[in-house]
C-alpha cells in the first residue's frame, strides 16, 4: 500500500479513537454507571465500497 494511503488511514483511525473515547467518557460522566457493564458496538462503513465492519465489546462503568 502507498504511503499516502497508510497516512490517511492512520489519521482517520486516530480521529475515530480519540473522538470516540471523549464521547464515551462524557456519556459515562452523565449517567449512573456504578457497577454496570455496557455492551458497545461500532459499525464502520465506507461510502463507495461495499464495506461494513462491526466491532463489539463491553465497557465497565466507573465504581
Amino acid at each position: 500500500m502507498s504511503e499516502d494511503f497508510n497516512m490517511s488511514m492512520r489519521k482517520f483511525l486516530k480521529q475515530v479513537g480519540v473522538t470516540s473515547q471523549q464521547a464515551i467518557e462524557e456519556a459515562m460522566r452523565n449517567a449512573d454507571t456504578s457497577g454496570k457493564t455496557f455492551d458497545a458496538k461500532v459499525v464502520l462503513t465506507i461510502d463507495g465500497l461495499d464495506f461494513e465492519h462491526v466491532v463489539t465489546g463491553k465497557i465497565k462503568g466507573q465504581d
